[in-house]
């Protein structure tokens, strides 16, 4: 049976690297994948078009498809829309509607990007970590929330952090689930020092951690853990944190690896089906203009074909192209140092379909 992809390539340069993606997917359909591509409007392009960043039309889509693949939201554009209807309103929309509560955030070095990494060599090298990010609740969610006048004329913005047990036993077991298949070591990262919301949150985790006593549980305030990625990432097996601390922390951990552009990530609900992105933004500076690095979005895909299709034979065949290709020196800008051969995002694309063949 014929399994739908739902394509959303949003803003920016999300059009042009989803572009390279579909050149893998069609690959893998040529050769007997038994899939079909849909596309839809998300973010600012649907904005423009609708009205809405997140229109009926594509969410009805999004909520009968098999999985999603996304681009990128946002852009200076719509910076000055009401907050209601920005981009990112479509990003978080969708995510909440589907009910993707687990956000799977690899950072992987590849061997032949030690030295694009802003660290010394000797201290990423080997590096293979996952942050397991929950995606649907916390201070981005949280309610009441806004913007208020007070009585003496000042103005007043308020959010809510917020978190049920129910909410941090989920991610919870997703993180320890994850751990037995890897190296079998936790870390929740907190702020409970100061925060009752996460001091709940390190409670929880601590109840949970009795139904795996084969998976050691370590945890860890965020500033500390900020510190810790940068000094001694090779000490992190999974990372398990709320919202916002999981997306400052996996761009902090993305950075690592040598560029933001090189990282995948999926976001699932409770079935396995996911939506899968790259974990970088939208790139408004370089957008259309051919040089955007594609390969986060093609190892979406093969995170895409292992977690939700069960494909993991096709994932590993992705994974091991973009490996190759990286070994024939291929890079685009972001991961460019003197010797390499520096290409396009199309060039970067081809290459890896070359690789696969």
């Amino acid at each position: 049976m014929s399994r739908s992809i739902l394509m959303l390539p949003g803003d920016g340069i999300g059009p042009e690297i989803v572009a390279e993606a579909v050149k893998v997917l069609n690959a893998f359909k040529q050769d007997g994948l038994a899939i079909e591509l849909e596309y839809g409007l998300i973010g600012g392009a649907a904005y423009d078009e609708t009205g809405s960043p997140l229109p009926d039309e594509t969410l009805q889509m999004a909520k009968q498809a098999d999985a999603i693949l996304l681009g990128a939201v946002g852009g200076y554009k719509w910076e000055s829309l009401d907050i209601s209807v920005r981009p990112e309103k479509g990003l978080l929309g969708i995510r909440s509607q589907l009910n993707l509560f687990a956000n799977l955030r690899p950072a992987l070095l590849y061997p032949q990007l030690a030295d694009a990494s802003t660290l010394k060599p000797q201290v990423v090298a080997g590096l293979d970590l996952m942050i397991v990010r929950e995606l649907t609740g916390g201070i981005y969610f949280g309610q009441p929330r806004g913007i208020r006048t007070l009585e003496n004329g000042e103005k007043e913005g308020y959010n809510t952090l917020v978190y049920r047990e129910s909410e941090i036993n989920r991610i919870g077991r997703v993180a320890f689930d994850i751990a037995r298949k890897r190296q079998s070591r936790v870390c929740s990262v907190d702020k409970a020092n100061v925060l009752e919301c996460t001091e709940l949150w390190r409670e929880t985790m601590t109840t949970l951690s009795k139904d795996y006593a084969d998976v050691e549980l370590s945890h860890m305030y965020v500033d500390n853990a900020a510190m810790q990625l940068v000094r001694a990432p090779k000490q992190f097996d999974v990372m398990v944190t709320t919202n916002m601390f999981g997306d400052i922390l996996s761009d902090c951990a993305a950075m690592l690896t040598g560029s933001i552009g090189m990282l995948p990530s999926a976001s699932l609900d409770a079935n396995g089906k996911g939506m899968y992105e790259p974990i970088h933004g939208s790139a408004p500076d370089i957008a259309g203009q051919n040089k955007a690095n594609p390969l986060a979005t093609i190892l979406s895909v093969s995170m895409l074909l292992r977690h939700s299709f069960g494909e993991g034979a096709l994932a590993d065949k992705i994974d091991q192209a973009v490996s190759t290709v990286l070994d024939q020196g291929y890079r685009t800008a972001d991961i460019h140092t003197e010797g390499d051969t520096l290409v396009s995002t199309t060039e970067m694309g081809d290459a890896v379909l070359k690789a696969l063949a």
